[in-house]
């Protein structure tokens, strides 16, 4: 579907207006009040901001440190943000959470949702916690020697979170959502393999027996007319992970930020995607150069904007429910015995060291090894013709793909790290070859390897709950 050529040319026109590091003029467009608009709920949408720099010395997550040498923060390349949107449609109201933060677990999330529907009338289960996975800041989630979690700083993120979506709650205002998409190549590459197909190439025959990427960013920018100022909020798929130093920020989507703010005069808030394969820049030079992502990002969101068409916000509604995912438990088994047998042998490649071994061995010894499956959190929003769907996993791109292909609304936003993180769900060929992802990350995370079809069951899982929420 494509917006009627007059939309279009109207919004160029309020692209010109806007003054580079101001408040983004209201955009007046034709047919938006009427008797049909009198008797229909309208959409309203706010916005809140809440600075989450954390404070020296602390440690940062992302990278693998040993004890004794964990990398710690030592200055602030970007300040940090929690950035809430609350959405409202008659009695119906949704808060969603960009959290500049590597990973949350389900227990802080769990406590962020009950103060925000105690305090302020959300309904927990309509409440997302995203985070947007920056290798730059600390983790909220439990990693075996990726970064340790600091309880005084996570209690006064979940403080500022609520507070975040407090200021969102009392920002509220009328709304007319647009959705914008534009691709962004060389932004991104697929870092498991020199050859993949992309978004473009991705047809209904298409698998997880290829790698993949998606190119895509996905821009919704909220038209809050005379007297508010608009909002953006973008999606796409690619880890941030530029910098490795001990500097701590938002890395590449801190960058984005600047330079949208700069052209455009709002500062747009980012949703992470499926990006479990993905890494940022073109695969030829992108540590310490978030510029090769960033750019091209920040032109893509321009275009969005520019093509963007309306959205019909006549829902606002949200689908919870748990997916049960199966474990390798047989795998899990094996690593263990090799353990026992012989621990001298497993101090290098996938046991990472001989004491990150040793501390998986005695924390993972006392696992019921009966339990085949773990629960995870998955979400569906219906806002209008648009759907958004939530999982805690790091999918790989092919999957994240094939919702939005098999989602049974238009346009579908896949946003991963949400409400926690159980680590990668990648393809069995990642099993097969014994890659990182798949071998090594269910030790950081702390949990049995995953059954090389647990993604699949994860995407077969979102796309009927999808299906349910539209019924």
């Amino acid at each position: 579907m494509s917006e009627p050529t007059k939309t279009v040319l109207q919004r160029r026109a309020f692209l010109g207006k806007i003054v580079g590091g101001g408040t983004a003029a209201a955009l007046a467009l034709s047919g938006r009040s009427g008797s049909a608009a009198a008797k229909e709920p309208r959409l309203e949408a706010g916005e809140g901001v809440v600075d989450t720099t954390p404070p020296l010395g602390i440690e940062m997550a992302g990278f693998h440190r040993p004890a004794g040498k964990e990398r710690r923060i030592v200055g602030i390349r970007r300040p940090a943000a929690a950035r809430a949107l609350v959405l409202r449609l008659g009695d119906a109201k949704a808060a969603m959470v960009s959290l500049d933060i590597c990973g949350v677990s389900r227990q802080m999330t769990a406590r962020v949702q009950t103060r925000i529907a105690k305090q302020l009338g959300v309904p927990a289960a309509n409440v997302r916690i995203c985070a947007t996975h920056t290798h730059s800041m600390p983790t909220f989630r439990y990693f075996r020697q990726w970064g340790a979690i600091s309880p005084e700083y996570m209690a006064s993120v979940e403080t500022k979170i609520v507070r975040a979506v407090e200021m969102a709650k009392d920002d509220l205002a009328p709304a007319a959502l647009y959705l914008g998409k534009s691709r962004a190549p060389g932004a991104s590459n697929n870092r498991t393999t020199k050859t993949w197909k992309t978004d473009e190439q991705f047809t209904k025959d298409s698998t997880d027996a290829q790698r993949w990427l998606d190119t895509t960013v996905h821009v919704l920018h909220f038209d809050r007319g005379e007297g508010s100022r608009n909002l953006l909020w973008y999606h796409f798929s690619a880890h941030p992970v530029c910098y490795q130093d001990d500097n701590a920020g938002p890395d590449w989507p801190g960058l984005v930020a600047e330079l949208v703010r700069q052209k455009h005069g709002m500062a747009p808030s980012y949703l992470q995607g499926h990006c479990g394969d993905v890494n940022a820049g073109d695969a030829s030079h992108w540590i310490g150069a978030a510029e090769k992502t960033a750019e091209p990002v920040a032109a893509a969101i321009t275009r969005a904007i520019e093509t963007a068409r309306q959205v019909k916000v006549d829902t606002l509604r949200m689908q919870t429910r748990q997916s049960r995912l199966p474990l390798d438990m047989e795998r899990f088994g094996q690593w263990l015995a090799a353990y026992r047998k012989d621990p001298s042998k497993c101090s290098g490649g996938s046991w990472v060291d001989a004491g990150f071994a040793e501390d998986w061995f005695q924390s993972s010894v006392k696992r019921d090894i009966t339990q085949t499956h773990t629960t995870v959190p998955l979400s569906a929003m219906q806002l209008g013709e648009l759907g958004l769907v939530f999982h805690p996993s790091e999918l790989y791109t092919c999957y994240g793909l094939t919702i939005r292909r098999d989602s049974p609304l238009e346009d579908t936003l896949v946003v991963g790290y949400t409400d926690d993180i159980i680590g990668y769900l990648p393809d069995p060929n990642a099993f097969k070859a014994g890659e990182y992802s798949a071998i090594t990350v269910p030790k950081i995370i702390d949990l049995p390897p995953f059954a090389p079809t647990a993604a699949r069951t994860l995407t077969g899982d979102t796309v009927a709950m999808l299906k349910r929420l539209i019924a």
